[in-house]
């Protein structure tokens, strides 16, 4: 039985690195080659056991949902003229799970973001996950892996990536124990951002969490940071404090970074050779282009 049913996708920002285009378009609906970003996280979820999707979203930013509702009319067209194959396509979002909003009026941190989300939780919602749009973590199934690990210690899991130490200053980084499992640490504490010499570890935060209820609790007892945001991390850590177990899975395979122009390119890129209609042709071109760069 899946750890949990519900999946938050925190989707309120502007969307400022991609502008003027997030002017009109949310950025969570930019295509990977075909495929909107917030759709591969939706599959992700659903893939893991999520039967509902709680996306939360600003005032301006209805698309987002509205883009897993269905499209009869749509469809009807394109049934007509026979486009079977992109009918498909466009049930595909909607047949996934469940998807409800929760608003998000002023950006005042991830932390605070997840907390818009409670009201549409259910009392069997004993966790929830959460997925950051903007990171792509390849292979999916990094949630499922989690799952197994709360179902053995219960409480929280996060995911992380073993980072060089030379480049660790650019992440949250986790205060680790190991376990019996050299892919699963035990976390007893976080830190921001720090020197790579004063890093207590090279495992660094990435955007999936599987957070037991209590995280809610803890949200209403942190103080704001900078620009009064409330920050996810300091919530968790204030679990940590008080025993609440937390671990790591740490993830072996890659991430696409989705949040800034140059990483989205680079996932459109890797996906679009993986494609098997723009794939062989796309190939060709690059290694002719950068054979006369």
């Amino acid at each position: 039985m899946s750890a949990f049913t519900t999946a938050i996708v925190p989707a309120a920002g502007l969307g400022t690195r991609f502008l003027p285009t997030t002017k009109a378009v949310p950025k969570e609906l930019l295509p990977v080659v075909d495929t909107p970003g917030i759709e591969l996280v939706a599959t992700e979820a659903a893939e893991a056991g999520a039967t509902k999707l709680i996306i939360v979203t600003s005032p301006g930013k209805e698309s987002v949902a509205q883009y897993f509702r269905p499209q009869p009319e749509l469809e009807e067209t394109l049934e007509s003229r026979g486009k079977t194959d992109l009918v498909a396509k466009v049930r595909r979002a909607p047949a996934l799970l469940d998807v409800e909003t929760a608003l998000q009026e002023k950006a005042l941190g991830l932390g605070h973001a997840v907390g818009c989300a409670e009201a549409n939780l259910t009392d069997a919602d004993e966790a929830v996950a959460v997925l950051l749009p903007d990171d792509l973590v390849l292979p999916t199934g990094v949630l499922s892996r989690m799952a197994a690990v709360r179902d053995r210690f219960g409480g929280s899991v996060l995911c992380a990536f073993d980072i060089p130490r030379e480049q660790i200053s650019a992440y949250g980084v986790f205060d680790v124990n190991d376990t019996d499992d050299d892919d699963v640490k035990q976390v007893v504490g976080m830190v921001e951002k720090p020197k790579a010499e004063d890093a207590p570890s090279t495992y660094a935060a990435a955007g999936r969490y599987l957070l037991d209820r209590a995280i809610f609790d803890a949200l209403k007892r942190i103080t704001p940071g900078a620009g009064g945001e409330l920050q996810l991390t300091d919530a968790i850590a204030l679990l940590i404090s008080e025993g609440h177990p937390v671990h790591v899975v740490v993830h072996r395979g890659g991430r696409h970074d989705l949040g800034n122009p140059g990483g989205f390119l680079k996932a459109a890129v890797d996906f679009a050779l993986e494609h098997p209609d723009y794939g062989p042709e796309l190939g060709e071109w690059l290694r002719g282009r950068l054979g006369n760069s």
